[in-house]
């Protein structure tokens, strides 16, 4: 069996602001100098997976295509896709020639989500059963201010900016992409698209960032987030400094159907964690009745560690007369792969690299859009040692996908998608899998 952690692989997707966050609102309402203003979505699947069989499955860790169990390798869900469903509510005005804005989005899911998370559900738990419910995700609570002469602060929980615009371009983002959690028995609020596969997901952080006057085109965002733990820090070491990141953007309108987008992002973090190194005796809690000493249960003996995690990524964008072309690539070196710093060391501060790209065109004739995607993430070991002990380890996920998009009105697009993954370990085992989905995505 395929042995990917249950968290990467389940992992929770939402880029909600491509709707919202910055969007007018489905209805604004005007109370003397405040704006209310309400969006979102809502999105539903029907999602089909062919798996690796369980009897020819070959373990990759950190894997991402899907294994079937020993009842069968189809799945058969119905869920949201890459993005759950969303309501995201702003409220703004201007004080003092001050643009000020706060913004909350509720994300609820569609899915039976008795397990804790709605979006890191536990495996082990029967908690897709009856009488169950989906969950409620608050993932973005913020305010911005500022104004186009002197810039924009913005503070609180909102998407971070290393692999923003991989993603919030993503032809999936609409739809399914790559199953993720929806080909197995206790599926998320969303889907992977292309995570994991070409990028890192963006995730959303706590920070506060200040982003600069647009000049000639060009606009710079600077700022600091709430450090994130490792997925390898078992001991759950407590930061000393707070994470930083960056970005450079480019926007150039040559006409009405011709435009070109570039963007640069750098992102920083010092990991301190701790790993287990041995076991010690527990401490003395009485004497048999021989008078030999009794010892409690044996603790773990840590030894603290320290690396840093450093990322970029490069992400260009050209639309011309309804021909859109994307590419993105990142690097990293105790990054890791799939979410922000999963798989990022071997455990004991050895850091290791990854990197990955994602090309995509899309053409649009009047309603029906076409596209097609292909990404890879790679990640390596750290050094011989984390070789020999990790055999499994990923080296690489990547997949393609097909879809068609078809505006029914403004608001509400039918589609469908077909994706093909694998999974590859660097002994050379790997997995494969296929995904299919047809639905619908209402926004507002």
């Amino acid at each position: 069996m395929q042995s990917s952690n249950n968290r990467a692989f389940k992992l929770a997707t939402a880029v909600t602001s491509v709707l919202a966050a910055s969007a007018a609102g489905a209805f604004d309402i005007t109370s003397g100098d405040w704006k209310f203003s309400v969006a979102g979505n809502i999105n539903v699947d029907y999602i089909y997976s062919s798996c690796q069989s369980a009897a020819t499955a070959e373990a990759v860790t950190a894997g991402l295509a899907c294994v079937g169990s020993a009842s069968g390798s189809s799945v058969s869900n119905v869920g949201n896709g890459l993005l759950p469903a969303a309501f995201t509510f702003a409220v703004s005005t201007t004080q003092n020639g001050i643009d000020l804005a706060a913004h909350l989005g509720l994300y609820p899911g569609i899915s039976t989500n008795d397990g804790g998370s709605p979006n890191l559900q536990d495996n082990g738990g029967a908690t897709n059963t009856g009488l169950g419910t989906t969950g409620l995700d608050v993932r973005q609570v913020y305010m911005t201010f500022g104004n186009k002469d002197i810039g924009t602060f913005t503070l609180g929980r909102n998407f971070g900016l290393f692999g923003f615009d991989a993603i919030i371009n993503d032809m999936t983002l609409p739809g399914v992409g790559v199953a993720g959690s929806a080909s197995g028995p206790t599926p998320s609020n969303t889907t992977l698209g292309s995570i994991g596969f070409g990028y890192i997901y963006v995730d959303t952080l706590a920070q506060i960032d200040y982003t600069t006057p647009d000049v000639a085109g060009f606009n710079f965002t600077i700022g600091i987030f709430d450090p994130l733990n490792s997925l390898t820090d078992t001991d759950n070491t407590a930061k000393k400094a707070p994470g930083i990141h960056g970005k450079a953007t480019y926007t150039l309108k040559f006409s009405d159907d011709m435009s070109f987008y570039a963007s640069v992002t750098g992102i920083s973090q010092k990991q301190n964690a701790s790993a287990v190194v041995g076991t010690t005796l527990g401490p003395q809690i009485g004497t048999s009745a021989t008078g030999e000493p009794v010892y409690g249960p044996l603790a773990s003996v840590y030894a603290p560690y320290q690396y840093s995690s450093n990322g970029g990524d490069v992400f260009v964008k050209f639309d011309v007369a309804g021909f859109e072309l994307d590419a993105s690539y990142y690097y990293g070196k105790g990054m890791g792969t799939t979410a922000l710093f999963f798989y990022a060391d071997d455990g004991f501060g050895n850091a290791r690299k990854s990197d990955g790209y994602l090309i995509q065109g899309t053409y649009k004739i009047g309603p029906v859009k076409l596209g097609v995607n292909y990404g890879v993430s790679k990640l390596d070991y750290a050094n011989a040692a984390d070789a020999a002990a990790n055999p499994a380890l990923l080296q690489e996920n990547s997949k393609v996908t097909g879809g068609i998009y078809y505006s029914l009105t403004k608001n509400l697009t039918l589609l469908g998608e077909v994706t093909a993954a694998k999974a590859q370990a660097h002994n050379g085992d790997e997995n494969k899998s296929t995904d299919v989905n047809a639905g619908a995505f209402l926004s507002f």
